[in-house]
């Protein structure tokens, strides 16, 4: 079971940008389904973008044209590159992998959008 440990959270200012690691322990080349979602205070864990082994991505409405999921299988690492950040971003993200037989979590990352 591959490991996972996101990374590049923090407190930025409306507007502004980040981007988020997720490095996993082993070969991420042939997991079908990377992905990040995240989790605000009080509300569920819902799914921001994901990355099929072929490349394509799906995004969340609220954060098309703002967020890019990428992932690099050389260096065994999925990003997200966040741009135009809201305050409504103020989550925790978690990145997951998804194969045949199973998932994986990571442990999350605290992003923080505010003046």
């Amino acid at each position: 079971q591959v490991q996972l440990v996101e990374s590049g959270g923090g407190l930025v200012q409306p507007g502004g940008s980040l981007r988020l690691s997720c490095a996993a322990s082993g070969s991420i080349f042939s997991i079908p389904v990377m992905a990040w979602y995240r989790q605000a205070p009080g509300k569920q864990r819902d799914v921001v973008a994901t990355i099929t082994s072929s490349g394509k991505n799906y995004y969340v409405d609220s954060v098309k044209d703002r967020f890019t999921i990428s992932r690099d299988n050389a260096k065994n690492t999925v990003y997200l590159q966040m741009n135009g950040l809201k305050p409504e971003d103020t989550a925790v993200y978690y990145c997951k992998a998804v194969w045949g037989s199973g998932i994986s979590w990571g442990q999350g990352t605290q992003v923080t959008v505010s003046s």
